[in-house]
């Protein structure tokens, strides 16, 4: 029987039945070192190009998603939370042509898209736990709300997640509830207090990883972020997040209106 802790290498053979055994049997499947330590310094030198450019303009909102700002362990003024970002800087933008991620749509239907201008589009989360940080958590949820909320209408999705820092069980991080990408959309709603509960359940399992990993889970499953017990720099962990649909193209522009579940994220600190 496959354990859930199980970690896998994505080779030019493609994904295999062992992963698609996996995926579907946990909602989840996590890739070790499938990008090398380059790509991850050219991918953070990017961010940090993006990231100075909109500090320096005031920017508030990028196609109608909000942005987060706070301190880092320095005090300096940081986003804690991009949108589209790989829009905004081609490196980002070539990141996401990578021939393995398009494999990845296998999960969910060769015809699945990456969403790159859709929904929040590529998201950066800087979470690190200082007196300023407005990012140290995130509550329980599920992704695939958002597609309730906006459509009425729950269509296949995947959450991919790039790690630019090691993510040791200490830094807090990501916590899924194994199976319940499966669930029905009664418990998918209630299950879970969305964004406000971030208490620990005891059928979660922390998922750890490495810079440079690679994970994907559900946009059913239930998944939250723990509060690193660390504070400052020990505390420091970027993830990039970007998503693989299905379902009606809606693009998002500069006149894109905020979404309603936009306003969960104000219970987020």
């Amino acid at each position: 029987m496959t354990d859930h802790n199980t970690k896998f290498v994505l080779t030019e053979k493609g994904l295999q039945k062992e992963h698609f055994d996996f995926y579907n049997k946990y909602g989840f499947i996590h890739f070790k070192h499938f990008f090398n330590q380059q790509q991850i310094h050219d991918a953070l030198e990017a961010i940090e190009s993006i990231q100075q450019e909109w500090i320096s303009s005031g920017l508030t909102k990028v196609n109608g998603i909000p942005l987060k700002y706070g301190k880092d362990e320095n005090g300096r003024t940081i986003v804690q939370r991009f949108a589209f970002a790989s829009l905004h800087h081609e490196y980002l933008h070539q990141m996401l042509q990578d021939e393995r991620i398009q494999w990845l749509k296998g999960f969910i239907g060769e015809d699945a898209r990456v969403a790159e201008n859709e929904k929040d589009g590529l998201v950066v989360n800087h979470y690190v736990n200082t007196g300023e940080s407005n990012f140290t958590k995130l509550g329980w949820h599920t992704d695939g709300l958002r597609d309730l909320f906006t459509n009425l209408k729950l269509n296949p999705m995947l959450n991919i997640g790039i790690y630019l820092d090691d993510s040791p069980i200490e830094k807090g991080g990501l916590r899924l509830l194994p199976g319940t990408h499966r669930q029905g959309i009664y418990s998918m709603l209630f299950k879970k207090r969305y964004f406000v509960d971030n208490n620990p359940d005891e059928e979660e399992i922390a998922l750890e990883a490495e810079s440079g990993d690679l994970t994907v889970h559900s946009g059913r499953i239930w998944h939250r972020v723990a509060l690193s017990p660390l504070q400052g720099v020990a505390s420091k962990r970027r993830v990039m997040y970007f998503p693989i649909i299905k379902g009606k193209y809606k693009p998002k522009t500069e006149e894109s209106r905020t979404p309603i579940y936009h306003r969960f994220h104000r219970l987020v600190k």
